[in-house]
C-alpha cells in the first residue's frame, strides 16, 4: 500500500506576515518625522508670530503692499487713519475671559474714499446695540494700531453656523458680506482686517486688544506617539520570535 505523502508546508503566511509588519513599521515610523517636521514648522509659525507682535507697526499702505505680493500679513503691526462709519459696523459672535458678546466690526472710511473693516473689541452680550454704548462710538479723526489679519477664504467649517444677517450677528468673517449687508461695494473695501489694540475706549467699551493665537502644538506629543507604537511593533515581533524558537527546541 502507498503511503501518501503530505504536502511540505506552505511559506506564504510568515513571508506575508514579515512584509505586512515591515510596511506598518515604515508608516509608523514615516509618521512620527511627519510631526517632527510639523513640530519645526509650528515652531518656525510661532516665532514669527512673536516677532511680528514685537515689531513697531507699519502704515496700511505697506501692508497692502505685502498681501498683493501674496505675503502672509497676519498678526502684523500696522496702524490706519479715518473715521468711523457707526451707523455700518457689523456684530460678530464671541467669547472673551469667559463671558458671552460680539466683537464689534466697525469700518474706518480712508483719506481715499475706502472702507478698513476694524475689529474694535469686545461688548458684552447686553451692549450689542450701539445706543448702549454711545459714548464708544469715536467719531472725527481716529488713528488706530492694531493688528492684520487676513480675509478667509470661506466658511471654516460646517460646524459654524450660518451669518445671520437679518439680525446682524455674525458667526464667521465673511468680508464680503460684512460689506455688501451695509450697501458698500466690496471694491472699495480693503481686503483684510485690523484687530484694534488695547487703547482704551470711553466708558471702556469696546474693549481692544481681543486678538487671540490659537495654534496647539501637540506635534512633538504625536512624535513620540508614532515612535512609541513603531518601537513596540518591534518588541512584539522579537518576543514572538523568541517563542517560536523555544517552542520549536
Amino acid at each position: 500500500m502507498t503511503d501518501i505523502q503530505s504536502p511540505a508546508p506552505r511559506r506564504k503566511l510568515p513571508i506575508f506576515t514579515g512584509a505586512a509588519v515591515l510596511v506598518a513599521f515604515a508608516i509608523l515610523v514615516s509618521l512620527g518625522t511627519w510631526q517632527v517636521e510639523r513640530l519645526q514648522w509650528k515652531e518656525k509659525l510661532l516665532a514669527d508670530i512673536a516677532e511680528r507682535r514685537a515689531a513697531a507697526p507699519v502704515p496700511l499702505d505697506a501692508i497692502e503692499a505685502m498681501a498683493a505680493k501674496g505675503e502672509d500679513i497676519e498678526y502684523r503691526q500696522m496702524m490706519a487713519s479715518g473715521v468711523y462709519d457707526n451707523s455700518r459696523e457689523r456684530h460678530f459672535f464671541a467669547t472673551w475671559r469667559g463671558q458671552t458678546g460680539y466683537y464689534i466690526y466697525t469700518p474706518l472710511q480712508l483719506a481715499d474714499g475706502r472702507y478698513l473693516f476694524v475689529n474694535r473689541g469686545f461688548v458684552p452680550y447686553d451692549n450689542k446695540e450701539p445706543e448702549m454704548r454711545m459714548q464708544g462710538q469715536l467719531t472725527d479723526q481716529q488713528t488706530v494700531n492694531g493688528l492684520a489679519r487676513a480675509k478667509l477664504p470661506g466658511k471654516p467649517s460646517w460646524v459654524v453656523p450660518d451669518n445671520d444677517i437679518a439680525k446682524n450677528i455674525f458667526y464667521w468673517k465673511d468680508l464680503d458680506v460684512m460689506a455688501s449687508s451695509v450697501g458698500l461695494d466690496t471694491a472699495s473695501v480693503v481686503p483684510f482686517f485690523i484687530d484694534a489694540d488695547d487703547t482704551p475706549n470711553p466708558k471702556g467699551l469696546p474693549i481692544g486688544g481681543v486678538t487671540e493665537i490659537d495654534l496647539p502644538n501637540n506635534h512633538l506629543q504625536y512624535a513620540f506617539t508614532w515612535y512609541g507604537l513603531a518601537a513596540t511593533l518591534v518588541v512584539i515581533v522579537v518576543v514572538a520570535r523568541f517563542r517560536k524558537q523555544g517552542a520549536a527546541q
